[in-house]
């Protein structure tokens, strides 16, 4: 039985958040739901409100950091995806190969999260964090209403 319980977010590696958010936010008129900075790794983590999931924009702050070399060797693009689960270290840890570490926690939109260890499905690397069913499903729209004349 899958610990997926949702698509949460579809990560994006960008090299700066405010010009990528001239085409997702004023471009396509989705919102900004939250935005953060990490310390480890240190990122800017910023969410935009798709109804159902986010887009997650990864701005690296420090050009040691992996996003930041994530950038230089592949430029920007799709980084990972993520599932709600609700166990974050057993739901990593069904996913991965047999045998695979156990996974380093860690944290967005105020979530414990972590990234499956083994070999990237098609290349795709996943990570699982906490799903919450009041926030993620009974508080959520699920879609994006219209604006203007429909």
């Amino acid at each position: 039985m899958t610990p997926i319980r949702r698509l949460d977010h579809v990560a994006i590696a960008v090299r700066d958040t405010q010009a990528a958010l001239a085409r997702f936010g004023a471009g396509y008129g989705l919102s900004v739901i939250s935005s953060e900075e990490l310390e480890r790794p240190h990122v800017r983590l910023t969410y935009i409100d798709c109804g159902n999931a986010f887009i997650q924009l990864v701005e690296p702050l420090d050009q040691t950091s992996p996003i930041a070399e994530f950038l230089a060797e592949h430029g920007e693009g799709l980084h990972h995806i993520c599932f709600g689960v609700d166990d974050v270290p057993a739901g990593a840890a069904a996913l991965a190969p047999e045998g695979s570490l156990p996974p380093a926690l860690g944290s967005g939109r105020g979530r414990a999260s972590a990234f499956v260890a083994g070999d990237p499905p098609c290349g795709v690397p996943v990570e699982v964090t906490e799903f919450r069913q009041d926030e993620d499903v009974t508080r959520s729209n699920g879609w994006i209403p219209p604006i203007g004349p429909t």
